[in-house]
C-alpha cells in the first residue's frame, strides 16, 4: 500500500467517526420523537373519551369541578405539611451540626 493509499484510507477512517456519531444522535432523536408522539397520541386518545364522556352526559361538570376544588385543597395541605417537614429537618440538622461542633 502506497503512503497515498494509507493516507486516503486514514482519512476515509476518520471521516467515519463524525458520521456514525451523527447518525447515533439521530437515532436517539428518533428514539425520543417516537416516544413522544406516542405520548401525544395516548393523551389525544384520553382527551377525545373524556369529550365522549361529557357529550353524552357520563361526566357531570359540576361534579369533576367538587373533585378538582378538593384535590385542590388537599395538595394545600399537602404542601403545608411539607415546608413544616422541612423546617422541622432544618432544625434537626442546625442541632446535629451545633452538636458535632462541641465535640
Amino acid at each position: 500500500m502506497s503512503n497515498r493509499e494509507a493516507d486516503a484510507a486514514v482519512a476515509e477512517i476518520a471521516g467515519v467517526a463524525p458520521l456514525e456519531s451523527a447518525i447515533r444522535r439521530l437515532i436517539g432523536e428518533l428514539r425520543d420523537l417516537r416516544g413522544a408522539a406516542e405520548e401525544a397520541r395516548e393523551r389525544a386518545e384520553r382527551s377525545e373519551a373524556l369529550l365522549r364522556d361529557f357529550a353524552e352526559g357520563r361526566q357531570d361538570p359540576a361534579t369533576l369541578s367538587l373533585r378538582m376544588e378538593k384535590v385542590e385543597a388537599e395538595n394545600d395541605d399537602l404542601r403545608g405539611r411539607i415546608d413544616r417537614g422541612r423546617e422541622r429537618i432544618d432544625q434537626i440538622l442546625a442541632s446535629i451540626r451545633f452538636l458535632e461542633d462541641r465535640r
